[in-house]
């Protein structure tokens, strides 16, 4: 959707109500005379197989490049990557409308460009550059490395150790990220037709993909283009004229002291980033705000008053990267408003998950009541089906994908990697896995039953689950850091793959798209992403050598994070500072605490209330990111103020043009930086007490 987001690793946006309101609303057509499929009445459907045409995958591939190096630089940074649908829309929809009308004027065009074409585009997309967060490049596969276990002071022996490699990287992630796409394809059916759930990022990317094919809608499409087109060249001219002034560490724009030299000191600044102006656009204003609100408490109260018990609670002859210091507070509160909010979430979408299946379920098994006068009807009654349901469902079951393909696919794929993955993680033992892919299905129902309901992907909880589960099986003497970490990695991909098909079943459901053609695009897609996400990964590992420590640009903050997960699940709480124990709890407790009372509140009062998840990013990364997002939401409040119907037409591509044009400037910087050219300027900010103290020095 336009305004979601995936919050660290953890949703697809919080705004619930704003999104399941929208996305019923855009199903129910608006109204109650609108057939969108009447408007689509005289265009012919094409078969499945000329969905998935050579034109389309190869924008997919193009587009998957650009929106990987997206993915990638938010991983590396932040860890909040807002939902990158529209744009893949979009931009698929401009490459071949371009091309189709040039191979038209030419006399040369043999298949028109259709919407179930766009739809396949924007699921090989989005499949492919997924890959770069469920493959953990910015969290558990990268914490494996020894340059985060140098971070930390327990368990950074060898048998915890695995540094990244291509090889390995990319065996992996063939091996564990298909299995989730054979375990929901037996369910398609049963969670799109029989339970008719509403996928509201799917139904509200049908929604746009349908808007782009209708006359109007092309011509709205093309301005958005456009627009695009203007903030992605002036984000990546941008980008480029601020790497003139950076030539070493701490110099350049992106660490200017726009609040003072104090404040700069602890992490509040702007630093002119056009990604996250354009990620704050997208962002529901809440996220942005509990974000800042989040900095404003670690860094603003919190820890000024520890590093004031410096020698008190912790010793003053710790290094700054010791997590026996103030570090340590930094990682572990975070950690335990993490967990909390996850925890809390996890639980309410599973009771919701299973409130709804049963309830659906026990729907489907009532039978015929007896009425007066002896005539039967239904219970509960059953709507008649409107002409576009009709039609999509008749098309939805045409080409049907055998269950058998679905059991086999999933069997040979388990026992493969059961057999393979010993081979990558040593610690991991074929037991393990086959125990993971025993309960996979289940969890990976689950977390597709439950995107379905609330639009919430619960994928890295369920990853935590396998790091503290496996982890502690498998031991502290036995390299269970390590092992906790690669079961992460293996129930994030299955789940969270197993979501974003069903999410692309509803999007193909509801734009006539083949089923078939549905699961080959994101089977391609996934392909194309266990390769391209590792090549992009290995290309920041390699140009920028301090990646992962927290002075650098990339910090990758949920590596060290979830490594230390895996510490505390193995070794218990024996490494945590002196009261960071007692901290922990109380912010645990807060994290289920704020989650309740929004939940009580009801959605009028919740959307005042902060986001324990968002607060907790700052804590460990600082502010300044949180303060570009919320220069991103006062452009958007501005905006709608002044012109709601243009913001909400062109904020969209506004905000995609800053990001995509900012990320794609990653990959030339990282081409300089691997053939040794260095900017020839570094511009820092001195205090005038050290400025003159530099000029002294150099009059001397």
């Amino acid at each position: 959707m336009d305004r979601s987001s995936r919050v660290t690793e953890e949703t697809d946006g919080d705004d619930e109500g704003r999104i399941m309101e929208a996305a019923i609303e855009g199903e129910n057509g608006g109204g109650a005379d609108e057939s969108v499929e009447k408007i689509f009445e005289s265009k012919e459907v094409p078969p499945w197989q000329k969905q998935l045409t050579v034109r389309a995958l190869f924008v997919s591939f193009v587009l998957s490049i650009l929106f990987t190096f997206i993915v990638m630089k938010l991983n590396l940074t932040s860890g909040i990557i807002p939902s990158l649908n529209v744009s893949a829309g979009l931009l698929g929809f401009f490459f071949v409308k371009t091309w189709t009308k040039f191979l038209q004027k030419s006399g040369f065009l043999k298949q028109p460009f259709t919407r179930q074409e766009n739809t396949v585009i924007q699921t090989c997309v989005v499949a492919s550059s997924g890959i770069a967060f469920s493959g953990g490049f910015g969290s558990y596969l990268f914490g494996m490395s020894q340059v985060v276990a140098k971070q930390s002071t327990e368990a950074n022996d060898p048998q915890n150790i695995k540094d990244p490699a291509l090889s390995w990287m990319i065996g992996f992630l063939f091996v564990v990220s298909f299995l989730g796409l054979f375990s929901v394809v037996p369910l398609r059916k049963i969670m799109i037709i029989d339970f008719k759930l509403i996928y509201p990022s799917g139904t509200a990317t049908a929604h746009l993909i349908n808007s782009f094919h209708t006359p109007q809608g092309a011509e709205l499409a093309t301005k958005q283009v456009r627009t695009l087109g203007k903030f992605f060249s002036f984000s990546f001219l941008w980008g480029f004229f601020q790497w003139f002034f950076t030539a070493t560490d701490a110099c350049g724009f992106g660490n200017f002291p726009t609040f003072g030299l104090k404040a700069y000191e602890y992490k509040f600044y702007f630093d002119f980033s056009a990604t996250y102006v354009g990620v704050g656009m997208i962002c529901p204003y809440l996220i942005n705000v509990s974000l800042l609100l989040g900095a404003v408490l670690s860094w603003g109260i919190m820890w000024p008053l520890i590093e004031k018990r410096e020698g008190d609670w912790y010793s003053a002859q710790l290094p700054s990267s010791s997590l026996k210091g103030l570090l340590g507070y930094k990682i572990f509160i975070s950690i335990a408003m993490i967990l909390g909010d996850g925890l809390y979430n996890f639980c309410k979408v599973l009771g919701r998950t299973l409130f709804g299946l049963s309830r659906q379920l026990c729907d489907r098994n009532a039978g015929p009541i007896l009425v007066g006068g002896g005539k039967t009807k239904s219970s509960p009654p059953t709507l008649a089906l409107s002409y576009d349901d009709q039609r999509r469902t008749q098309l939805f079951l045409k080409d049907q994908i055998p269950t058998w393909v679905a059991v086999a696919g999933y069997i040979t794929i388990a026992a493969i990697s059961s057999a393979t993955l010993p081979h990558i993680f040593h610690p991991l033992k074929w037991y393990h896995i086959v125990v993971i892919y025993i309960f996979a299905p289940a969890l990976a129902f689950c977390n597709a039953y439950g995107c379905g309901l609330t639009d919430w992907s619960l994928a890295s909880t369920y990853g935590k689950l396998g790091i503290f589960v496996i982890g502690a099986w498998a031991g502290a003497a036995h390299g269970g850091v390590l092992a906790g970490l690669a079961a992460c990695g293996v129930m994030m991909n299955i789940v969270s793959t197993a979501s974003d098909l069903s999410q692309d079943f509803k999007t193909g459901y509801m734009t006539l798209a083949s089923p078939r053609s549905m699961f080959v695009s994101q089977m391609i897609g996934t392909a194309m992403g266990c390769v391209v996400s590792p090549c992009v990964f290995w290309l920041f590992y390699k140009a920028f050598p301090d990646l992962g420590l927290h002075t650098s640009p990339y910090p990758a903050p949920y590596a060290l994070m979830l490594r230390n997960m895996a510490i505390l699940g193995v070794d218990g709480v024996s490494s945590l500072p002196k009261h960071c124990l007692t901290l922990c709890c109380v912010f645990f407790a807060a994290a289920l605490a704020i989650n309740g009372i929004r939940d009580a509140a009801g959605p009028n009062w919740a959307r005042f209330i902060p986001l324990p998840m968002a607060m907790a990013i700052p804590f460990y990364l600082g502010g300044y990111f949180a303060i570009d997002m919320c220069v991103g939401s006062l452009i958007l409040l501005l905006w709608e103020r002044m012109d709601k119907a243009k913001a909400d037409a062109f904020a969209p591509a506004v905000a995609s043009g800053l990001i995509c044009g900012d990320g794609i400037w990653t990959l030339p910087s990282s081409l300089l930086a691997l053939g040794g050219v260095k900017p020839p300027v570094c511009m820092k900010f001195l205090s005038r007490k050290d400025n003159a103290r530099v000029n002294d020095l150099l009059n001397y």
